[in-house]
């Protein structure tokens, strides 16, 4: 099967609950105003993300990878998080999706899984398997995973960008054998 070229960062993703739009540079003091609650970082592999050197070194990675999305709530417009495709592999036919943060006002309700629904459903164009890592001190992100139909296959030291390396969970999905591609 040729190798298709990709855009990761389509013009937008939306559905009725939420719009993915790329990320930019301008972005930074919205996105960081979500993430500077220290909360949302507590079961993460790097939990002082909240503070703003190390959120500016997740916000450059971001910005660098070409994949990343800031997340608005449709209906109120508020910027509600992040998450983006990385480590692109046409030869494998895999991608990675992650990165992802909510704000805490998010938990518990539709948006993580809308956004990886929509996130899913484009990656499915162009590649086979959509692979996740998951901190392996992170029980909520582990539970949406296992919520969205991911299968842990793994587990392994991940070096986030700039980041120290810290142990993760490795999960995957694999395109409905009924997907249109």
């Amino acid at each position: 099967m040729p190798i298709v070229s990709v855009n990761l960062q389509p013009i937008h993703l939306q559905n009725e609950l939420v719009q993915l739009t790329p990320l930019s540079i301008a972005d930074f003091e919205k996105l960081y105003a979500v993430a500077s609650d220290p909360l949302i970082w507590e079961q993460h592999p790097n939990p002082d993300r909240y503070q703003r050197p190390v959120f500016s070194n997740y916000f450059t990675g971001a910005i660098e990878s070409r994949g990343a999305f800031l997340i608005r709530d449709l209906i109120s417009g508020a910027v509600i998080g992040s998450s983006r495709f990385y480590d692109h592999e046409p030869e494998h036919r895999q991608i990675k999706i992650g990165y992802t943060f909510f704000a805490r006002s998010c938990w518990g309700k539709p948006f993580n899984s809308n956004v990886k629904q929509l996130m899913l459903a484009h990656a499915f164009i162009f590649v086979e398997r959509v692979v996740f890592h998951v901190g392996a001190s992170n029980i909520r992100s582990q539970k949406a995973m296992e919520k969205l139909g991911a299968v842990k296959t793994g587990e392994e030291e991940v070096a986030y960008f700039g980041e120290p390396s810290r142990w993760n969970f490795v999960y995957e999905i694999r395109r409905p054998a009924d997907a249109f591609c």
